[in-house]
């Protein structure tokens, strides 16, 4: 039954339906988990499990400019599923059989693959032009939220929301796990983003994610990654001009 209804939704459904159902499942994960994951932080901050990073109280004024922005960003979010089934229904993506294993495996893939895309599209987001014209929105949360996760220029949440499409042409994933993808996405956001950290700061560097992506957002250099800081340590070694 399940099945059947993938195939409907794949195969089937016209294109404006399916911009309708991903606008609301964007919608719902960003509205959804944010508040929900900011309580269990302030939770986990009172038994002292995390604590908070810049002390500093946001203003009402930087939350609704992240929610204007991410609204944006979630209506470009939304059209991301559109070509992806276009070019399934073409014949040039073939989709797996929605197995757990082949479910966990294109998540995988696509946490793997989302760490070279993003680090590549930020580096570019920091060249002077883009930096002025199109990240400068994201950088105004100068100590980010979790509401500051999808707070991008349209035009940077357009290249963000490439990442399935720019590897299931390549190498075929189920139908599931680039649907789920979004959700395993945008927790690790809330992480970078939600102004805690585990420990004191001298903890393990798999630990420190949240306080690596808060020292990016406030001095606007260094720490490029998403989740990890692999390729900006492989750039790290290569001699400056």
């Amino acid at each position: 039954m399940i099945e059947e209804q993938l195939n409907n939704f794949v195969y089937h459904y016209s294109y404006l339906t399916l911009f309708v159902l991903s606008f609301i499942y964007f919608l719902a994960l960003y509205f959804g988990i944010a508040p929900l994951f900011n309580a269990v932080c302030q939770l986990l901050a009172k038994k002292q499990w995390v604590y908070k990073i810049v002390a500093k109280q946001v203003t009402q004024k930087q939350l609704w400019f992240e929610i204007k922005h991410s609204l944006k960003s979630i209506l470009v979010f939304g059209t991301s599923i559109i070509p992806i089934i276009y070019f399934v229904r073409q014949g040039h993506i073939n989709l797996l059989p929605n197995t757990y294993f082949n479910i966990i495996w294109g998540l995988l893939v696509l946490n793997i693959w989302n760490e070279l895309h993003f680090f590549i599209i930020h580096r570019i987001m920091h060249l002077p032009f883009f930096m002025q014209k199109v990240h400068y929105i994201h950088h105004q949360s100068k100590v980010p939220t979790v509401y500051s996760v999808y707070s991008f220029h349209w035009f940077e949440a357009l290249l963000l929301s490439t990442v399935p499409l720019t590897i299931v042409l390549f190498i075929p994933l189920s139908f599931v796990a680039i649907a789920l993808y979004p959700l395993a996405s945008i927790l690790i956001n809330f992480s970078g983003h939600c102004n805690y950290r585990f420990g004191n700061g001298t903890a393990n560097q798999w630990l420190l994610f949240g306080s690596n992506h808060n020292e990016h957002h406030y001095k606007n250099k260094k720490n490029y990654g998403f989740l990890l800081l692999i390729f900006d340590n492989i750039i790290s070694r290569f001699p400056k001009k």
